[in-house]
């Protein structure tokens, strides 16, 4: 028989009580949904304000963080409730981070849609001065400058990019690599004046061709295809270089049967983010592309428009018809950006499909 005693069983008072799973989605929800109806009953109460979707996730989030901390302090206790605080906060600075991009995509949705139809795809703007019209001319110039540009920026980038880590050494490389790193800041302005300025002296004073606008963007993309090209060829482990050396295998067909393919993934990555970069540029095409309302398929005969001019003059020249105009331009907008996910989708599949095989 075994003797009984008074002691009480050790209890840890860290682990006392947890929050069911659901909880927190729950309060999530909850903190959401009562910062959304405040805004509405706000908005409802003054009709000319618009619906601030931004600042509803933002006081959504900031209530969820002193909901979750006072529920999680009542039932797991003062340093577990510490911990989901920390956790909601710095959740709620990546939410911060992206307000501006979720009230980008919420106001260009909402105001590009009404326009978002066939006729804006089919037409172009001529001979329309008030309502109808589209953006056909202005989406073909858009994919051959950006087209164009690619085609002559990628292959100088990412050679030079090949030569300054594989064969770049001394006061070349460093010269190469020190002009990159200025024409990386060079305002897109100054890349459209050198493209007009290139063509005048080539054809004459006046002149305005979509190539020369292909030439400015290229100008704008050869530096950050370079930049983003080194790095991913640096990532590329020495071993696998040595390897191929003790092989037998030259250096030109090292970097371009094991480096090139190892590091295919991420220059795609870069090259994409590059296209980014300049398909929404709208000064330098406005200088050296000028301005059309007609379809031009011809890279090298008069002007051509592009999405990002067709924007901005849909904005400062509303005609007759400033509503009609607007509409225009935020489906240009909308247009624009539906374009760049759409390039950024290939290039994901592009790097899914050329990188490097692991396993058996």
């Amino acid at each position: 028989m075994t003797a009984t005693t008074g002691a009480k069983p050790l209890v840890n008072a860290y682990a006392s009580g947890r929050l069911a799973k659901p909880v927190p989605w729950a309060l999530l929800g909850a903190t959401l949904l009562v910062s959304a109806v405040s805004f509405v009953f706000i908005w409802m109460a003054e009709p000319e304000t618009e619906y601030n979707i931004a600042a509803a996730v933002f006081l959504g989030v900031v209530g969820y963080a002193a909901a979750i901390y006072v529920v999680s302090r009542l039932v797991e206790g003062p340093r577990p409730a510490m911990n989901r605080l920390i956790t909601t906060l710095v959740v709620l600075t990546f939410v911060i981070a992206l307000l501006p991009l979720i009230s980008l995509m919420f106001t260009v949705i909402v105001n590009g849609l009404p326009r978002f139809d066939a006729t804006f795809f089919t037409w172009s703007m001529r001979n329309v001065v008030g309502e109808g019209g589209g953006a056909i001319h202005a989406i073909i110039g858009t994919l051959l400058m950006t087209g164009t540009a690619a085609l002559i920026s990628i292959p100088v980038g990412l050679l030079t990019s090949i030569y300054l880590v594989e064969y770049g050494r001394g006061p070349l490389a460093r010269a190469i690599t020190f002009f990159v790193d200025v024409m990386t800041g060079i305002p897109s302005i100054v890349a459209g004046l050198f493209a007009y300025a290139l063509f005048t002296l080539i054809f004459g004073p006046g002149v305005r061709l979509g190539i020369a606008g292909a030439i400015a963007l290229a100008v704008l993309m050869v530096p950050v295809v370079v930049r983003s090209s080194e790095e991913m060829l640096r990532l590329v482990p020495n071993e696998l270089r040595e390897a191929s050396y003790a092989l037998g295998v030259p250096k030109w067909l090292t970097v371009l049967k094991i480096v090139l393919p190892t590091s295919m993934a991420g220059i795609t990555t870069g090259v994409m983010l590059a296209v980014a970069r300049v398909i929404g540029e709208t000064a330098p095409l406005l200088v050296a592309a000028g301005f059309t309302t007609n379809v031009n398929w011809n890279l090298f005969d008069g002007r051509m428009q592009s999405l990002p001019v067709f924007v901005y003059s849909s904005y400062v020249s509303q005609g007759t018809n400033a509503a009609a105009s607007l509409d225009r331009a935020w489906a240009g907008a909308l247009t624009l950006i539906v374009i760049v996910m759409l390039l950024n989708l290939i290039g994901r599949l592009v790097a899914r499909v050329f990188a490097p095989k692991v396993g058996r």
